[in-house]
């Protein structure tokens, strides 16, 4: 005969510290199921014709990524996106059209209004993964690739 044992009794203040450390491993869980991705792997093929999306960037679209790189100089001291390079840059990347978009760069989007780091230090990003010509809104900027919802860590 298998013998039931009691449960122990949780005080209020327990059970809300179990829970605050239940949601803080969720967070951590979801935060390593972003994919990583490189700027090697970003695009198929490119040339004067255009360029092609990889397989990989193409099915990850919409998912959680990260990606690292450098933070291009930004337009002011705080902003809610800026633009991620593979190497370090003295100036703003940004084009005139989605034509002329360079391979190497990709706009991130964060949560909210960020102060920026110096262009020389490297950042790990994470975020959704947006694929396609688009143009924001509020600055007029086209971009083909984007992090958006993202946050960054020195990396």
């Amino acid at each position: 005969m298998q013998r039931i044992l009691p449960l122990p009794s949780l005080s209020r203040r327990e059970a809300l510290l179990g829970l605050a450390a239940a949601s803080l491993c969720g967070t951590a869980h979801a935060a390593t199921e972003a994919e990583a991705i490189a700027f090697d792997g970003l695009y198929k093929s490119f040339g004067v014709l255009g360029f092609q999306f990889s397989d990989r960037v193409t099915a990850l679209r919409g998912h959680a990524v990260r990606m690292a790189g450098y933070m291009a100089p930004p337009l002011k001291a705080e902003s809610h996106f800026f633009v991620l390079t593979r190497e370090p840059l003295a100036i703003c990347p940004f084009c005139q059209s989605d034509a002329d978009w360079p391979v190497d760069i990709v706009v991130v989007f964060m949560k909210a209004e960020t102060p920026m780091v110096s262009a020389g230090r490297k950042v790990a990003v994470t975020g959704r993964l947006e694929i396609g010509s688009a143009t924001d809104t509020e600055t007029g900027f086209v971009s083909q690739i984007r992090i958006v919802d993202a946050g960054f860590t020195l990396a």
